[in-house]
């Protein structure tokens, strides 16, 4: 097994040190945001558009990148929930994902990440419930 990283790798690693120091300076983390999405295509531009839309509308998560990927923070600047295209990492599927920040502690098992390859309208009313319980407060 090897113990290198695959270029995808890199490049996302790469890019979370260039988000920090991005952010320490004061840059525009939402443009950051839209023009990591402006720059994907197909479905994957398409899904990350409807979680754009769909955060905007139901949170008060505030648009950056996240090593790369369009994410949302809270008010702490804490990545809450990403979109990871499928082309990133050549995978067949997106993934919308929710990082310890997101209040969705269910038990002692619940899940953080999805693979998404559409979202009708019954799974945008689905990702609503999800963004709104994930910035809940904790009771």
């Amino acid at each position: 097994m090897s113990s290198t990283f695959s270029k995808e790798e890199k490049a996302a690693m790469k890019a979370a040190i260039a988000e920090a120091k991005a952010a320490k300076e004061g840059a525009d983390l939402e443009a950051a945001c839209l023009a990591s999405i402006a720059d994907m295509t197909g479905t994957d531009k398409e899904l990350a558009e409807t979680l754009h839309r769909l955060v905007q509308e139901h949170t008060a998560l505030k648009p950056r990148t996240w090593y790369g990927m369009p994410a949302y923070a809270g008010t702490d600047g804490k990545a809450v929930v990403f979109f990871q295209s499928a082309a990133k990492f050549t995978v067949r599927y997106a993934t919308i994902g929710f990082q310890p920040a997101a209040n969705l502690d269910e038990g002692n098992l619940w899940p953080t990440s999805y693979a998404v390859t559409g979202l009708t309208a019954a799974d945008q009313e689905q990702l609503v419930a999800l963004l709104t319980k994930a910035v809940s407060s904790r009771s």
